[in-house]
């Protein structure tokens, strides 16, 4: 399978490994595409799963709407969901990245069962970010997040900002130059950007939802979980990482990688692959 559809889109997708294997999905942050798994997916081939990995909506030349309220959670998990249709999937094992992270945290909480097993690198729980936001240093490491509001301005700032966003923040010059050339127009990164453009309303729906639930509280993840965050992430802290604990009600490990960075797939890949091998192994 090289492409599958919802609706009128069509993403792209790399299928690998046995057919008959655990299927685990693969899904990148930002501003990054499929091939942070690159390093990934063979060690997991490798291991005898069959490994999904897409261009997410935005990313996919496809798959690429018009307007910020098309990138909310509810659409970009369902994207997900989709996928497992089409690979004839009932359950799989999720692995997210940064934004994908978010992504696997939001199917977890809301498709729980067609989630196997959960492995999200760098990206705390939710509401553990969101507690973090207001009791540690957090907002400042978040603050990039108010430029990526404003249209126009964000795409031609981080376009003037590659390579050397990724070179600053631990990627090393070829993976840098990869994604430098995967984005070399504004226009290729309004989709991703759009991502953060759908926060707010995202944030509203929530807080709704909350307010209308008796006993207030966010959605707790059930699944089996692991949540490796690497100690020197420049964007996601401490506070949110180990606060992440308190919305898991399933079996939890939570694994820091001392000295790491953010870019966990492309730095650190063996490191990665073991942590997810585990997981779904126990979890099978």
């Amino acid at each position: 399978m090289q492409t599958y559809t919802r609706g009128e889109l069509t993403f792209d997708v790399t299928d690998s490994g046995p057919e008959d294997g655990p299927v685990v999905v693969l899904l990148h942050g930002f501003p990054q595409d499929r091939h942070a798994w690159d390093k990934v997916a063979p060690q997991l081939v490798e291991a005898g799963f069959r490994v999904l990995a897409p261009d997410q909506r935005g990313y996919s030349p496809g798959a690429t709407p018009r307007g910020r309220t098309s990138y909310g959670l509810r659409e970009l998990a369902d994207d997900v969901v989709a996928l497992l249709d089409a690979a004839g999937a009932a359950k799989a094992h999720v692995v997210g990245h940064d934004w994908g992270g978010a992504v696997a945290w939001q199917l977890a909480s809301t498709h729980a069962e067609r989630v196997a097993s959960c492995t999200v690198l760098s990206t705390p729980h939710p509401a553990a970010l969101l507690w973090a936001m207001r009791h540690s240093d957090q907002w400042r490491k978040s603050s990039y997040m108010a430029l990526f509001q404003l249209p126009w301005v964000a795409e031609r700032s981080v376009l003037r900002n590659l390579p050397g966003m990724y070179l600053k923040t631990g990627m090393s010059a070829t993976d840098a130059q990869k994604y430098a050339d995967r984005f070399d127009t504004p226009e290729s990164l309004t989709g991703p950007l759009n991502w953060y453009r759908s926060m707010l309303a995202d944030q509203a729906r929530s807080a709704l939802k909350r307010r209308g639930s008796k006993g207030g509280s966010p959605h707790r993840v059930a699944v089996p979980t692991t949540f490796v965050w690497g100690s020197r992430d420049f964007a996601l802290g401490r506070a949110a990482a180990q606060k992440t604990a308190e919305f898991i009600s399933g079996d939890y490990e939570f694994v820091e990688l001392t000295g790491a960075g953010h870019w966990l797939p492309e730095v650190h890949p063996d490191e990665v692959a073991t942590a997810i091998t585990e997981q779904v192994r126990s979890a099978e």
